[in-house]
């Protein structure tokens, strides 16, 4: 919950985040996971921690990337969970409430907006949108994905201007998984005449 007081404190802020004249690098960089099972690209130079502690659940400790680009944060963690901690769980729900987590007391509505919050996929596995919105414009994206046992979250504060809008969306938009999930389908059965 350190990231979402963090980005509160960011968005009481919003001509911070809307401040064009600050130096912009447009250095990327590509994380690949020890593991292979994944890969995105964020603003160089990103800081990789982990941390020590673990909460219940969690099968080792959680790894995260940060970097910035100007006063725009990007933020990316995964963490393994215990195995059948998801998979024996409904993982759009499990997503959800991951994904929203305590936002509405962090973001409480009607002072912020909540332009997107919706559960997505993305490459067939189970997620969640959750985009808000400040005064002047200035926000936070955040996604967040189960991936079998593995838990992954992104987060980007984002101006009111477009080259943070156009890097937020690329920070997003770049993460890919090693594996696919299979969407069962049943194929038709042949018409009988």
């Amino acid at each position: 919950m350190k990231r979402r007081r963090l980005l509160a404190s960011a968005l009481l802020l919003p001509a911070a985040l809307s401040a064009p004249a600050l130096a912009q690098s447009d250095e990327w960089q590509t994380i690949v996971a020890p593991d292979l099972r994944f890969r995105l690209e964020m603003p160089s130079p990103a800081n990789k921690t982990t941390a020590d502690e673990k909460e219940k659940g969690h099968a080792s400790p959680r790894v995260a990337w940060e970097s910035k680009r100007g006063r725009q944060i990007f933020d990316f963690d995964f963490v393994d969970y215990e195995p059948g901690w998801f998979s024996s769980k409904d993982g759009k729900e499990m997503a959800k409430e991951l994904g929203r987590g305590d936002a509405e007391k962090a973001f409480p509505k009607p002072k912020y907006k909540y332009v997107r919050d919706e559960p997505i996929t993305l490459q067939g596995w189970d997620g969640y949108a959750l985009d808000i919105e400040g005064e002047g414009g200035a926000g936070v994206m955040m996604r967040t994905y189960i991936v079998k046992d593995r838990l992954f979250r992104l987060l980007v504060t984002v101006g009111d201007d477009q080259p943070s809008k156009d890097a937020a969306n690329r920070f997003l938009e770049s993460l890919k998984f090693a594996e696919t999930r299979e969407s069962k389908t049943t194929p038709l059965e042949p018409e009988k005449k």
